[in-house]
């Protein structure tokens, strides 16, 4: 803890100096985007400061409480003094005296989402910087046969699984492939893609099924379903490998009228 008079007549100065002069910060421009559960760092830095003398600085950091005009203090440093309001909050000293005072958080959640604001004192001098930080959350998904096709049921439905992703607006499209027709072919119809469902950490889940009408549409077919998200640089593709029939594969080891069964894999690529 802050000893003698040091702590108290900093803080002092700090309440009444103006945001002026020569001392600036720099934040990650107007948005931060992080990742829900990651080690984050919310940028703050003295553009181009020469080595700094800790016992004459101080930084802290606060966020605004959602729906108030209200802040919560997150960290502060100033003097022999520091501490953290939300736990494993940091700024380290060493990189503070070379004009670096950014946030360090372990596992950042989607509560804390929000307006941070970063204030830097190297006296007699005070600035401060805002930023807007939102966290998002990948989906992670899957494709699988949840019907597979029979001698007396010649239907097959796809199932396209997306999980844990965040924000809640997500894009699922479906997409076909054939030797005939080497380029993706959108598909429009037999499709049913049902609403996001919360999870109880935040995040959202939401499926999405593909219906086959006949033997015709599945045979020789690769079939993709397109997951687009603010989360993904580009858009994640999992395909379903041709489902053939047994008439039509030739030398096929089951040598009945089923179709076979094919395993389903999950592939990520690119679209553009």
């Amino acid at each position: 803890m802050a000893s003698g008079l040091g702590a108290p007549l900093l803080l002092a100065v700090w309440a009444a100096l103006e945001v002026a002069g020569f001392l600036e910060v720099e934040m990650a421009g107007k948005t931060q985007v992080v990742f829900l559960n990651d080690d984050v760092t919310i940028y703050c830095k003295i553009p181009g400061s020469p080595l700094l003398d800790s016992s004459i600085m101080g930084v802290m950091w606060f966020r605004k409480i959602q729906g108030s005009a209200m802040e919560a203090r997150l960290f502060e440093y100033y003097g022999d003094h520091q501490a953290a309001f939300r736990p494993g909050a940091s700024v380290p000293l060493e990189l503070l005296e070379r004009g670096d005072a950014s946030l360090r958080l372990p596992a950042i959640q989607l509560r804390e989402a929000g307006e941070y604001r970063c204030e830097v004192v190297v006296t007699p001098q005070k600035a401060e910087g805002v930023i807007q930080v939102e966290v998002v959350a990948s989906p992670a998904g899957k494709v699988t046969l949840d019907q597979a096709p029979t001698k007396e049921n010649r239907y097959v439905r796809v199932v396209c699984k997306s999980a844990g992703f965040y924000p809640e607006s997500i894009n699922v499209t479906w997409e076909k492939w054939t030797q005939k027709a080497p380029q993706h072919l959108q598909i429009s119809e037999g499709i049913f893609t049902g609403p996001p469902v919360k999870n109880e950490d935040g995040t959202f889940n939401v499926t999405s099924y593909l219906m086959l009408k006949s033997p015709v549409e599945a045979d020789g077919a690769i079939y993709q379903c397109v997951v687009g998200h603010i989360s993904l640089h580009t858009s994640q593709r999992f395909s379903l490998p041709a489902i053939e029939t047994a008439e039509s594969a030739t030398g096929n080891v089951f040598g009945n009228n089923f179709y076979s069964i094919l395993v389903a894999t999950a592939v990520i690529g690119l679209i553009f």
